[in-house]
């Protein structure tokens, strides 16, 4: 199933692709604007076609953007979840999505946290992020493993100088868990963003498309 044929004519093994959808949108001055995450999520709409779907194309792994930290907008309902946020730059947000089961989940978590403070980091809080499934029309199968879905804010550390140093650190932190835990993706309908987050502007956004979208997901 795995196996590439040998080259022969015009076939060439070497210009296979992946079949996931990848889109990218920046500002070539630097200026964030929600025009871009507008854009970014218009390219998930239009990668639709690259998606890959099961017996049920409801079921999927998911699509997915990458932004930059919306720091009016975390500054602004992180302390509904008693968090009190550093500046900008001070801190790093991972988008987490855990097992339904709690003594799992309280077991992720703290793997999560151990590895956070090894690196030397600060745990500054969760928040739990509401999401709106389409429950009337989900099958059992999404239903029995729709994960957890919760933000963890992470606090710059005194073994990081400056920013890059802090963001290495958050790089080799990602990493590490990869080691751990299964990272999971979670499906997001692109228009519930454009409408719910006029406070998250960004001048770079990269996309990705593996599967149709059956959650809204709200950060």
């Amino acid at each position: 199933m795995t196996q590439m044929p040998k080259k022969q004519g015009l076939y060439n093994p070497q210009q296979e692709h992946d079949a996931c959808g990848v889109g990218f949108v920046a500002h070539i001055k630097n200026q964030k604007s929600h025009d871009i995450v507008e854009k970014g999520l218009e390219i998930l709409l239009r990668l639709t076609h690259r998606g890959a779907a099961g017996a049920d194309p409801r079921e999927g792994d998911g699509a997915g953007i990458l932004i930059q930290i919306p720091d009016d907008f975390f500054q602004a309902i992180a302390p509904d979840s008693d968090i009190t946020l550093p500046a900008a730059g001070e801190y790093g947000v991972g988008m987490v999505f855990l097992p339904q089961d709690d003594t799992h989940r309280a077991a992720c978590e703290k793997i999560i946290e151990d590895t956070i403070i090894a690196e030397g980091q600060t745990v500054l809080g969760w928040r739990d992020v509401p999401v709106d499934a389409i429950h009337a029309d989900l099958p059992e199968s999404v239903l029995a493993c729709e994960p957890v879905s919760r933000q963890i804010f992470v606090g710059k550390g005194s073994n990081c100088a400056d920013q890059q140093a802090f963001e290495r650190k958050l790089f080799v932190f990602v990493k590490s868990l990869k080691m751990r835990l299964r990272i999971k993706l979670l499906m997001i309908k692109p228009s519930f963003m454009s409408i719910h987050y006029p406070r998250a502007p960004s001048y770079i956004k990269v996309c990705f498309y593996r599967i149709k979208s059956v959650h809204i997901l709200r950060i």
